[in-house]
């Protein structure tokens, strides 16, 4: 299932079904059964004659998704399968994934969600090309057990992030909504050092915490020791 959208939208919903039924070579009796399965899926009961181009995002991608499944395939490759759509359509069709996955199916996801990846069993992290890490969320997030992430909220955090990437004592920082994280490598007297460090640069912190990585942070970190690593081979 690609991530742009290439069912046909001049046929109707059922048009759509038979169609890559037709193609996955499924006879009269087992296209009955799993059109009846594909449209209860996706919530199109009674939408069946529908032109596809009028429906809205979150049902275009679960009917996608009913006609790769049509023939019941062992492995299913899902490209950025919920791109462009609201937070209720992307749980929906999350459900649907773990669902497959709890009968037996394979199912490779490409998605930029680092919080849809948290729910992989394997997760693999792609960067400029390469495949810089893989495991589980557990296994990765593991790799940082050796620095402490705090999370900074203070006045102006896009100076204060300039300001601590100076400083030896910082891993890696990077934006997260309205705050930062910060990851040190184990500096038992960090949350002084960022307060004391802000505060001689006029920048007030409102709360520093220790929390534990996100797979955001860990992607960071994988990224950032792979821009190490290239560059000291350039040099």
């Amino acid at each position: 299932m690609s991530q742009r959208f290439s069912l046909y939208e001049d046929l109707t919903v059922e048009q759509n079904i038979n169609f890559y039924g037709g193609i996955y070579g499924l006879d009269d009796e087992r296209l009955r059964e799993r059109k009846k399965w594909a449209i209860e899926m996706a919530g199109l009961r009674g939408k069946e004659q529908i032109m596809t181009h009028s429906l809205a995002g979150g049902w275009k991608q679960r009917l996608a998704l009913g006609c790769s499944i049509l023939h019941e395939p062992p492995i299913l490759f899902l490209d950025e399968p919920t791109g462009g759509v609201d937070p209720v359509s992307r749980r929906n069709f999350w459900d649907l994934i773990y669902e497959l996955s709890s009968r037996g199916t394979t199912v490779f996801v490409t998605t930029h969600y680092m919080d849809e990846a948290e729910h992989c069993n394997t997760i693999g992290f792609i960067y400029s090309g390469k495949l810089v890490a893989i495991g589980s969320p557990n296994e990765l997030k593991h790799r940082l057990d050796r620095y402490d992430v705090y999370e900074v909220h203070c006045s102006n955090p896009i100076d204060a992030i300039e300001l601590l990437r100076q400083q030896p004592w910082t891993s890696e920082t990077s934006i997260f909504g309205s705050a930062f994280h910060i990851s040190t490598a184990s500096q038992p007297q960090a949350t002084t050092f960022i307060k004391q460090t802000l505060l001689a640069n006029g920048i007030q912190t409102t709360q520093i915490e220790k929390i534990i990585p996100s797979l955001e942070d860990v992607f960071i970190h994988f990224i950032a020791a792979e821009d190490e690593r290239v560059q000291q081979e350039v040099a």
